[in-house]
């Protein structure tokens, strides 16, 4: 991996080394993401309600069965390899779930509705499981801005603009802004600009830590640039992604 930082993934990866380091960098990323995960699941499954349930049923699945030992550093994408493993386990909770309705065993009640799955349902769960996952490293680089703006004693000025750091803001509410903090327009409007820089570097820092190589830090990038994009454009007035990430 050259000189590309130890991240939780490159952790993940080096299980069979330091199996507790490992074990917690994978229970870390997937509490983290754990929203697309449960996006996905929510349109395959014939009882939403249930959603939950199925997706604790994954993730637990996920770090029992040391995802480490079957995972390939040379492909090293933790969202990759998530959708991946969850395919396979609801294609394979599908056929426990057919086998028990052919007689095929006698299992307890609550695991054949846990895993009860429809063949019908969102015509894309890929793609919400991948606007999903864009939006929480979003979030979650928003997050690391907003603690570095609190550190800095800028916490008020970042909630002010942090709209704007997305969406493309009127002239009106950069005067409206600087008028409350006594501040120019154009001040604003560097402050906006640098925020932006700042957010984009919280964004592959986040996609840094679910990657194995530098190299794939960029490949990531683009792949939520298009998601955030088809999130992003059903508005009117907001930049291109490029723009803003």
């Amino acid at each position: 991996m050259g000189g590309f930082p130890t991240t939780r993934w490159s952790l993940i990866l080096a299980g069979r080394d330091d199996p507790a380091a490992s074990r917690s960098a994978l229970e870390h990323l997937c509490r983290a993401y754990r929203t697309p995960v449960l996006a996905y699941i929510r349109r395959r499954s014939s009882r939403p309600a249930e959603a939950e349930d199925l997706t604790q049923a994954f993730f637990t699945a996920l770090i029992e069965r040391r995802i480490e030992d079957v995972a390939d550093p040379a492909k090293g994408r933790f969202r990759a390899l998530l959708l991946t493993a969850l395919v396979r386990w609801l294609a394979n909770a599908e056929e426990q779930r057919c086998a028990l309705r052919r007689g095929g065993g006698q299992v307890h009640a609550d695991i054949d509705e846990q895993t009860a799955l429809a063949d019908a349902g969102d015509p894309d769960p890929e793609g919400a499981f991948l606007r999903d996952w864009a939006l929480t490293v979003l979030k979650r680089a928003m997050a690391a801005l907003r603690r570095e703006a609190l550190a800095a004693g800028k916490a008020e000025l970042f909630d002010a603009l942090r709209d704007s750091l997305i969406e493309s803001p009127d002239a009106e509410d950069y005067v409206r802004i600087g008028e409350h903090f006594g501040m120019r327009r154009n001040t604003v409007a560097v402050a906006v600009h640098r925020l932006r820089q700042r957010l984009r570097a919280c964004v592959r820092a986040e996609l840094a830590d679910t990657v194995a190589r530098s190299e794939d830090v960029d490949a990531e990038m683009e792949a939520l640039r298009v998601a955030l994009g088809g999130v992003l454009r059903e508005s009117k007035g907001r930049p291109g992604v490029e723009e803003a990430l």
